[in-house]
C-alpha cells in the first residue's frame, strides 16, 4: 500500500489530544505542531482517521512542502509534485490559500499560480489542454507560513465536527470536536457517572455518550474522499465496519443533562436520538439550585455561561458564585468547567487542581480542573 502522510487539523490547545487518538488508532509515527498533528500511514488511515477522529477538526493529505520566496518559485515546485498520481483526470480541484508572515502575502495571485502548476502537471500525464472538473472534489490548500509553502487535500469534506445529529437547526455554541476533548481531557470513563448542568442543546452529553459505547464519530455521515477512484471502495468498506465491530451497543451508562431552559432541553432530546443515544442520557429541565445527585462519586463537566457582554456580566458572576456554593454539596466529585472569565476562580470560591488554555471559536477560555478522592478499589 502506498505510504502516505496525514495531517489532522486542531484547534489550539488540543492538539496533544488529537495526537494521542491518532496513537490509539494505531499509528505511531506522530508529529505535533501548532494547529496539528502529522502522521504516516497509508490510505486506510484516511478512512479510519475521518471515522474515528473525535477531537480533530479534519484530515488533510500532505502533497508536499517547500520554500517559496517568488512566484516562480512557487510555480515550478508545485509542478514537480506528483499530482497526476493523486488526482483523476476529472478531478475537481479547488485551491484555497493562507499567507502568514511570508514574502508572498497576495492568497489570491498564490492560489492562482498553484492551480496553474497543477494543470500543467496534469497536462502531461493526460495529454489534454483542458480539464471539465466534473468528476470527484478535491479541495486543494496552499498554506504559506514564513515562507515555507504547504500543499495539502483535505479528505473530509465539511469539518469533523458535524457529526450529523444535529437535526433540528439549533445554534450550538460548543462545537462538538471542543466538547469530545473536554470529556477527554477530564478522563471520564463508562462506569463514571457524569452531569453536566448546562448541557443547553445537549453536546457533552451526546458526546459522552459516544465514547462512552465507542461508537464512532463518523459513523453517521459521509466525507468527500469516498468518491475518490485512488481509494478502494474496500477500504471504506472495512473501515465503516470497523466502527461496528468495536461498538458497545450494550454498556450501560450514568449521563444526566440538565438546563434552566426547557426549549433547549427538547432540542437536546432531538439531538440525542439523532445521534441514536437518546435511551442512554436523562434530559432534565432544571435550575441550578436543584443541582445534586446520590451518587458518591461522579463528575460535572461543563460550559456555562461567559458573559461576553457588559449587561451579562454581574448575572453571570452571580452565577459562578452559586456554583462554587452547590457544587460544594457533592465534595468527593470532580468538576470540570469551561469559561472565559479570568476570575473564575475567586468567584467560585477555590483554586482549581489544575487549568488548560483552550480556544472556543476566536475566545480564549481556560478549563479549570477539581480533582476529587480517587474512588475506593479504583
Amino acid at each position: 500500500m502506498t505510504r502516505l502522510e496525514l495531517i489532522a487539523t486542531a484547534t489550539f490547545g488540543l492538539e496533544a489530544i488529537v495526537a494521542r487518538e491518532v496513537k490509539e488508532l494505531g499509528y505511531e509515527q506522530v508529529t505535533v505542531e501548532n494547529g496539528k498533528v502529522i502522521f504516516n500511514a497509508d490510505e486506510n488511515a484516511i478512512c479510519r482517521a475521518n471515522l474515528w477522529l473525535r477531537t480533530a477538526d479534519r484530515v488533510r493529505l500532505k502533497v508536499g512542502e517547500f520554500k517559496a520566496v517568488t512566484f516562480d518559485e512557487l510555480f515550478e515546485k508545485t509542478k514537480a509534485l506528483p499530482w497526476p498520481d493523486l488526482l483523476p483526470e476529472d478531478a475537481n480541484f479547488p485551491v484555497d490559500g493562507k499567507s502568514v508572515q511570508s514574502t508572498l502575502f497576495s492568497i489570491s495571485d498564490s492560489q492562482a499560480i498553484v492551480k496553474k502548476a497543477i494543470v500543467e502537471s496534469m497536462k502531461k500525464r493526460h495529454r489534454t489542454e483542458w480539464f471539465e472538473e466534473k468528476g470527484p472534489l478535491y479541495p486543494i490548500e496552499v498554506s504559506l507560513l514564513k515562507d515555507v509553502a504547504t500543499l495539502t487535500i483535505d479528505t473530509s469534506g465539511p469539518g469533523l465536527h458535524k457529526r450529523g445529529y444535529r437535526a433540528v437547526g439549533s445554534e450550538a455554541p460548543l462545537k462538538e470536536t471542543l466538547a469530545a476533548a473536554l470529556i477527554l481531557i477530564a478522563r471520564w470513563k463508562p462506569e463514571i457517572t457524569l452531569i453536566d448542568p448546562f448541557c443547553g442543546s445537549g453536546t457533552i452529553p451526546i458526546e459522552a455518550a459516544l465514547i462512552g459505547q465507542n461508537l464512532a464519530p463518523g459513523m453517521e455521515r459521509t466525507f468527500i474522499s469516498e468518491q475518490w477512484p485512488n481509494i478502494p471502495r474496500d477500504c471504506w468498506r472495512k473501515a465503516r465496519k470497523e466502527t461496528h465491530d468495536r461498538a458497545d451497543y450494550n454498556r450501560e451508562l450514568d449521563i444526566t443533562g440538565t438546563d434552566m431552559d426547557s426549549s433547549l432541553i427538547n432540542i437536546a432530546r432531538k439531538n440525542a436520538a439523532e445521534a441514536n443515544v437518546d435511551h442512554l442520557i436523562h434530559f432534565q429541565a432544571r435550575p441550578l439550585a436543584d443541582f445534586s445527585s446520590k451518587k458518591k462519586y461522579g463528575k460535572v463537566i461543563c460550559n456555562p455561561p461567559y458573559g461576553a457582554r457588559l449587561s451579562e456580566l454581574k448575572e453571570v458572576e452571580k452565577l459562578y458564585k452559586q456554583m462554587g456554593k452547590f457544587f460544594r454539596k457533592l465534595d468527593t466529585w470532580s468538576f470540570y468547567i469551561l469559561t472565559a472569565h479570568e476570575n473564575f476562580e475567586s468567584l467560585f470560591g477555590k483554586k482549581a487542581s489544575k487549568r488548560r488554555k483552550l480556544y472556543h471559536g476566536n475566545i480564549k477560555v481556560h478549563y479549570y480542573q477539581y480533582f476529587g478522592p480517587r474512588p475506593p478499589g479504583r
